[in-house]
């Protein structure tokens, strides 16, 4: 892949990958820094990619896996080294309203593995898709989610 073609895949997916940055943690340098990461990562990657699935489903589980690698890092202790970026990701001015702020610290308080499948069930993927990204089987994605949408309601 070509400088000039990952930048195109950057521009095009860079939403999907913000999205998942920002459903693991809310903190502006942590989300820039996991962009950064996850670019890295895709770049690193593209070599490997050899088409066996959607170009975007590749990006989502490279960006999940990321997310979740830096999430259990955390957990042992182990601290990543602030990076400056010269974009602003939380350039959204617009205010959440309480339910989806409620929403959002909810699913945060899940696990990591169903909070990738809530943020991919959320961006309208089908079973099938969120298996191939996830690992499981679509049978198994259905039964997850509700068990995970039971989870969200008993929440207080």
């Amino acid at each position: 892949m070509t400088e000039r073609e990952f930048e195109n895949l950057v521009r095009e997916h860079r939403s999907t990958i913000y999205t998942v940055c920002y459903m693991f943690s809310t903190d502006k340098d942590e989300v820039a820094d996991l962009f950064q990461e996850i670019l890295i990562n895709l770049w690193r990657g593209s070599g490997t990619f050899r088409g066996d699935s959607a170009l975007n489903s590749w990006i989502w589980k490279v960006a999940l896996n990321t997310c979740i690698s830096s999430e259990r890092r955390k957990k042992r202790g182990i601290k990543a080294e602030p990076l400056s970026m010269d974009i602003d990701l939380f350039d959204d001015a617009a205010e959440d309203t309480r339910q989806i702020g409620l929403l959002r610290e909810r699913i945060g308080r899940l696990g990591p593995f169903d909070r990738a499948i809530v943020l991919l069930w959320l961006e309208n993927l089908s079973y099938e898709e969120i298996g191939q990204i996830v690992g499981i089987t679509p049978g198994n994605v259905s039964v997850r989610l509700v068990r995970i949408k039971e989870q969200l309601k008993k929440m207080q």
